[in-house]
């Protein structure tokens, strides 16, 4: 295990000296998400824009790239694969058809003739469905309430596992992080469906497991240091912490950079989010979470009932 230690000592970084300044780059990153997301919008995909869904089953083993590069193009506009269940099975979604007569039907009559002609009479296709726009909003809905609610959980677990300030210091952070996901998302117009949903909420995940052990040993630390102040106890928590944090999210990030690069486009949103994530998640942990408890006047129990008077931030 000392192998794996950045720091053959505890470094001395003096975190919360900075943390007006990593305040101010947050807000304007934020404010500018909001932005981008209300006047450019998210390009949904067709999990949220509807479409439709074909299941495909091939008497051999097919390649998807190959199959969706066949398909791309019959100029359907965005056309997603995906195995399930076996290398035989594909399940295609077709983006919604522009007009109102029966171009979704015309759609999946290409589909089909020019799976036929690459890959022969033997294509079975047993099941389409026309996914329209009530579904789908839906889903988008359902993808949101989804995210908010682990929010709130995440607020009350952690307000019963430490203090009320841990609480609302944790979900600032991890709102910080989803809102500036969403953002990265408007700014770069990456596909936005389903599987970024997951990895949002996936994000969450892990930016409050990382947190969470940096409140574990602000916690252990308030008991063990009972007369240094509280500025100087959440960077030393912060620096005996710091290797861990690193070594944990280097190696997530060499697995996603990994995945990245040998999965393609067929799942690039869904890998982008997760990279973003794990740097957003470490950087809020660090800079966004912690400092929020000096400046919502974090004390220690003694002085919360009464005792010594709570140190004012600096």
């Amino acid at each position: 295990m000392p192998r794996l230690r950045f720091f053959k000592t505890t470094p001395h970084i003096p975190f919360l000296r900075y943390r007006q300044v990593a305040a101010a780059i947050s807000g304007v990153l934020m404010v500018l998400s909001v932005i981008l997301a209300l006047t450019l919008g998210l390009n949904f995909g067709i999990d949220f824009r509807g479409g439709t869904l074909m299941e495909v089953r091939t008497q051999e083993p097919v390649d998807v790239g190959s199959m969706r590069a066949d398909l791309g193009g019959l100029g359907l506009g965005e056309i997603a694969l995906q195995e399930f269940g076996s290398p035989n099975d594909i399940l295609i979604r077709i983006e919604r058809q522009a007009g109102e007569g029966n171009e979704q039907a015309l759609a999946v009559e290409a589909v089909k003739e020019r799976l036929i002609e690459r890959y022969g009479e033997e294509v079975s296709f047993r099941r389409t469905e026309f996914v329209g726009p009530k579904v789908s909003g839906e889903l988008l809905t359902a993808g949101v309430l989804a995210v908010s609610l682990s929010l709130v959980a995440i607020l009350v677990y952690v307000w019963f596992r430490f203090e009320w300030q841990f609480g609302v210091c944790a979900v600032a952070a991890l709102a910080h992080d989803v809102i500036l996901t969403i953002g990265l998302f408007a700014a770069t117009r990456l596909e936005f469906n389903l599987a970024t949903v997951a990895a949002l909420l996936t994000i969450v995940g892990y930016s409050l497991n990382d947190t969470v052990v940096v409140f574990d040993r602000i916690r252990e630390n308030l008991r063990k240091f009972k007369k240094l102040p509280m500025k100087e106890l959440l960077d030393r928590s912060l620096n005996e912490i710091l290797s861990r944090t690193l070594v944990t999210s280097l190696t997530t990030l060499l697995a996603l950079t990994a995945l990245f690069v040998i999965a393609g486009g067929a799942i690039r949103g869904f890998t982008v989010a997760l990279i973003w994530g794990v740097l957003v998640g470490t950087y809020s942990s660090l800079y966004i979470a912690t400092p929020l408890l000096l400046t919502m006047n974090l004390r220690r129990q003694e002085e919360a009932g009464g005792g010594a008077p709570a140190e004012k931030p600096s």
